[in-house]
């Protein structure tokens, strides 16, 4: 797994997931419970995860579409 993006937006990480799926490129969401646990205050953001197989298809995806990676 390779990190994709960084965001303690939690619309813009919900508008990456679903452009992601509907490329049909898995991916998965960490710190979402850290990131609640701290009250959602934005201090601690939340990474987007995909398969080292799809990270450039993913990035290239992302990127097109004008999404901030947070990198």
């Amino acid at each position: 797994m390779k990190e994709l993006m960084r965001s303690s937006d939690p619309t813009s990480i919900a508008f990456a997931k679903a452009l992601l799926q509907g490329e049909d490129i898995e991916c998965f969401e960490l710190d979402v419970h850290m990131s609640i646990l701290e009250g959602s205050i934005g201090v601690l953001p939340r990474r987007l995860m995909v398969a080292s197989r799809d990270h450039f298809r993913a990035r290239v995806v992302l990127t097109d579409n004008d999404v901030d990676l947070g990198q």
